[in-house]
Formats: C-alpha cells, sequence, structure tokens
C-alpha cells in the first residue's frame, strides 16, 4: 500500500480512499442487515453499524496491500 493516490493530478492519502469505499459499502451492507431483519436480535443498532463499519475498514486495508505497485 502506498502513501498517497493521484486522481487527475491530485494526491489523496489511501487511507482516505479506503475510508470512503468503506462507508459505501458499510451502507450497502446495513441497508442489507435491515432487510434481513438482523436489528430485531441486536441491543444496540448503532453500536452493530460502527462495528460492522470498523470490519469493513479493516479488511479493505488488510487487502489494500494487494493493489497497486509491486516492487
Amino acid at each position: 500500500m502506498t502513501g498517497e493516490v493521484s486522481i487527475m493530478g491530485v494526491f489523496l492519502p489511501t487511507l482516505l480512499l479506503i475510508a470512503v469505499v468503506a462507508s459505501i459499502l458499510t451502507m450497502l451492507l446495513l441497508r442489507l442487515v435491515d432487510f434481513l431483519g438482523f436489528y430485531r436480535i441486536v441491543a444496540y443498532r448503532a453500536l452493530v453499524d460502527l462495528c460492522l463499519y470498523v470490519m469493513v475498514f479493516g479488511a479493505l486495508s488488510f487487502l489494500a496491500i494487494h493493489f497497486g505497485p509491486h516492487p
């Protein structure tokens, strides 16, 4: 994983891009979880939402080393 990514000449931190992608994926995942009725067995919905975001962010960060230039 490199420190920054150039998008049309603008350098953005890699973690910022991962956070944006994780947010989008988490929103889709939350809609699926809500549709399946998972929230009926959960006491604190906001805590579950936060945990899902952290897991998605961590998974994307872990997989980010496989994308990009290889020495």
